[in-house]
């Protein structure tokens, strides 16, 4: 397992497969001084704070996840995170999909109204699935702990309706996602802002309030993280952060690296040798 250390910050990640029959991406961290960039995930992330107090930006709210607290974050939600104090935060966090999820809570969708948990008995069990997969020594306990886990938390704690759109109107999320998809589609030569805005007969400044307030990021953020995303996707498959950084239109590797580590806690030569090495032994986690 590759160790991240950078000024007092650290960040493991492995990958466990076999889970429902797909892999599901593991994280330890302890961050004194890294803040996350405003990005999302396309699966869910489901961490507990062990020490510490996190704070993050989520729908537009200021949030505190202390010690023992569950931290549950929806596909596609923009997100930060970072320590709340002086004295940083460690947490564990898992990243089952959309798929596995919904299939656990049997329903076509699976929401959460409420980001911070607090179930001190249902924190621990995720503590003790989350060692339990990482060690790796017995598949069934680990796979055995973190459905379980996974049951009570949707059982207890998913909302019984969808979360209802914060105040954003449905023509700016539309914007939004048409800006997105172009930004997507020509990741490696991306228009400019003046460009974008003309196609869509609006100034800049009403595309940029528009975009932001729909997505929570400006326009070059989301796509500096969709390029991290996509770039995770290429080394997951086996090319090294230099050719992935190509690929996705960063400048070079020492450009796809900061990016990535805003987003993800770890860099990308980090990142590739936990995956392709998530078969060897673990270390033990604290």
């Amino acid at each position: 397992m590759k160790q991240v250390v950078t000024r007092g910050d650290r960040a493991d990640w492995t990958r466990v497969d076999g889970i429902q029959g797909a892999s599901l991406d593991l994280l330890r961290a302890r961050f004194g001084q890294q803040h996350y960039a405003p990005h999302t995930h396309d699966e869910f992330a489901i961490g507990v704070c062990v020490d510490g107090m996190e704070t993050m930006r989520y729908r537009g709210e200021r949030l505190y996840s202390a010690a023992g607290s569950i931290l549950v974050i929806e596909p596609g939600e923009t997100h930060t995170g970072g320590p709340a104090g002086p004295d940083g935060y460690a947490y564990l966090a898992l990243y089952p999909s959309v798929e596995l999820v919904s299939g656990i809570a049997g329903a076509a969708e699976t929401h959460f109204q409420e980001p911070v948990i607090r179930d001190p008995g249902l924190g621990e069990a995720l503590r003790l699935a989350h060692r339990a997969l990482w060690l790796g020594e017995d598949h069934l306990e680990g796979e055995t702990r973190f459905l379980e886990m996974l049951g009570v938390l949707t059982r207890r704690h998913a909302a019984k309706v969808p979360r209802a759109p914060m105040g954003i109107r449905p023509d700016a999320r539309r914007i939004a996602k048409t800006v997105a998809a172009r930004l997507a589609d020509e990741l490696v030569d991306p228009p400019t802002l003046g460009e974008v805005a003309a196609d869509l007969e609006m100034s800049r400044y009403q595309l940029l309030r528009t975009f932001r307030n729909a997505m929570g990021m400006p326009p070059y953020a989301w796509l500096a993280q969709h390029r991290v995303s996509r770039a995770r996707g290429l080394i997951d498959a086996g090319l090294r952060p230099a050719e992935a950084a190509t690929l996705v239109g960063f400048a070079d590797q020492a450009h796809l690296t900061r990016w990535f580590r805003r987003v993800l806690g770890v860099t990308p030569g980090a990142y590739r040798k936990s995956v392709l090495g998530a078969a060897h032994a673990r270390p033990v986690p604290s």
